[in-house]
């Protein structure tokens, strides 16, 4: 008796780790995305267009608006755990192409001192491709959209089999 119920915990346990994993990579999209499309220092849409125009990107304001609506729309459905599979995947496609372009560059490390003229390395950005390949790997975990739409469609599959018998 001990042992099934140690081993419901334990697989309990298994699909919160995965849940607690994409609430906090999806604030930090949510974050980075609104920071790109709201008005605020050094950032906004001007900011993050006039950033990828010296990069030499095609239509820097369009990528700037398009960056920021899949941060901010992607961590809005990772937190809630809505088709968590397709957000990961097209955060990780996002996260990938900003760091080859902008900080592959200057390194691994981030810029801890703020030295003026010195970019950001790409360390961050390995924690986030880590960590949204690890959601990909797992799904969702357990309180999620998806966890709730599987079970659903679990419950009626079971009640569609009981009717044929």
């Amino acid at each position: 008796m001990r042992s099934r119920a140690r081993t419901i915990r334990s697989s309990r346990m298994r699909g919160l780790g995965p849940s607690l994993l994409r609430l906090a990579v999806g604030t930090v999209f949510v974050a980075h995305g609104l920071s790109k499309l709201l008005p605020v220092p050094g950032g906004g849409v001007r900011g993050t267009a006039a950033l990828f125009e010296s990069l030499a990107f095609q239509a820097p304001y369009a990528v700037a608006m398009t960056l920021g609506w899949v941060e901010a729309a992607g961590g809005v459905a990772l937190v809630l755990g809505a088709y968590t599979g397709w957000t990961a995947f097209a955060l990780l496609l996002t996260t990938a192409v900003t760091s080859w372009q902008l900080h592959l560059p200057h390194g691994l490390f981030l810029n801890w001192s703020l030295e003026p003229g010195v970019g950001h390395g790409y360390e961050f950005d390995l924690l986030l491709i880590g960590a949204l390949l690890s959601l990909l790997a797992t799904g969702a975990g357990s309180l999620s959209v998806d966890g709730a739409r599987q079970r659903a469609a679990e419950l009626e599959s079971a009640g569609r089999a009981r009717l044929r018998r």
